[in-house]
């Protein structure tokens, strides 16, 4: 007899044109992508310019940002200093 309670969970695959597919907090590499900018230029709004605020993972403090931040960064439009 199938067990026909069985709940199945739906996982989109990231596409960085598509905000429902993003993961709550996103890695350097997704966040380059969606903002169409280099990892260096995201770098430097981090630690240099504090335009973007990054949480830091793991024990060699790998990068992630959260969705609404670069949301708001789409947003406001991507401005030059």
């Amino acid at each position: 007899m199938q067990n026909s309670n069985k709940i199945t969970f739906s996982n989109p695959t990231f596409t960085p044109t598509s905000p429902r597919t993003w993961p709550p907090l996103l890695t350097l590499t997704q966040a380059s992508l969606i903002l169409n900018i280099s990892e260096h230029t995201i770098r430097r709004w981090v630690n240099k310019e504090k335009r973007l605020e990054a949480t830091r993972v793991s024990t060699r403090g790998d990068m992630r940002f959260k969705k609404e931040d670069i949301l708001k960064i789409i947003q406001e439009g991507i401005k030059k200093i």
